[in-house]
């Protein structure tokens, strides 16, 4: 399977677009009723689609950009400021010397000091973090193939085989509130969903829902919700979610 893009709920994707093109210097394109910044082989891809109606949960993943020396990780946090992003106070300590900010839609995200060797060699866009438990660490890693890289107590994280962007998961506040604003959108490799959905569930998934348009709705271990696209959606699917 292929982890199309991690999509985050907006009232105003093309705003959430617009930042992040012009932090990470990619383009936008209309995808699913939403806007994609595609990923590749070694950087994540990003979806920015309209928001439900109603309270959703809390915030479950957010991103970290790396910086290569001090003058890039200021200029990061300049031009994020410049784009309409804003300083965050989450509690972090005065000696952390990483820079904590939200995006205009209110996503939570922060620039790396340089010289951080946990995220040597990962890119532009370092890592996507996560609330989540060991298992859930170890199902994705099954699921899309992507080996463990980091496996110490209830800390994981997991990197494609071509290496860049990693995403870790570390118990934050037990269990999910739902429905969850940010989740993993993927695509069967071969165009076969059955077969894909089939190999999710033996590994721990749950399937919860089959949409109308084919898509497959499901939950992870630990309860968050995700979906697999049927073969051709990225084409043929007018829908703004999976939801």
């Amino acid at each position: 399977m292929r982890l199309l893009a991690v999509t985050f709920e907006t009232d105003d994707p093309a705003a959430a677009a617009r930042f992040w093109a012009g932090l990470l210097g990619r383009e936008p394109i209309e995808d699913f009723g939403g806007l994609l910044l595609p990923g590749d082989d070694t950087q994540l891809g990003l979806r920015f689609v309209p928001g439900r109606p109603g309270r959703l949960g809390s915030n479950r993943m957010h991103l970290h950009l790396t910086s290569s020396d001090l003058d890039d990780q200021r200029q990061t946090v300049a031009t994020a400021i410049k784009l309409g992003a804003h300083h965050l106070d989450v509690g972090q300590r005065p000696e952390e010397t990483h820079v904590v900010l939200a995006d205009p839609a209110g996503y939570e995200f922060c620039v790396i000091e340089p010289g951080n060797d946990y995220l040597a060699g990962c890119g532009p866009l370092g890592e996507l973090t996560c609330a989540g438990s060991r298992q859930v660490g170890t199902f994705w890693s099954e699921a899309l193939g992507w080996p463990l890289v980091w496996d110490r107590g209830e800390q994981t994280a997991i990197q494609s085989p071509h290496g860049g962007t990693k995403i870790a998961w570390d118990t934050w506040d037990g269990t999910p509130v739902t429905p969850n604003q940010q989740r993993f959108e993927l695509l069967p490799d071969d165009g076969d969903q059955q077969a894909a959905v089939d190999e999710l569930t033996s590994l721990g998934a749950t399937r919860l829902d089959t949409r109308d348009d084919g898509i497959v709705i499901l939950a992870d271990p630990d309860g968050n919700g995700f979906c697999v696209r049927p073969a051709g959606a990225a084409a043929a699917s007018n829908s703004c979610s999976c939801w």
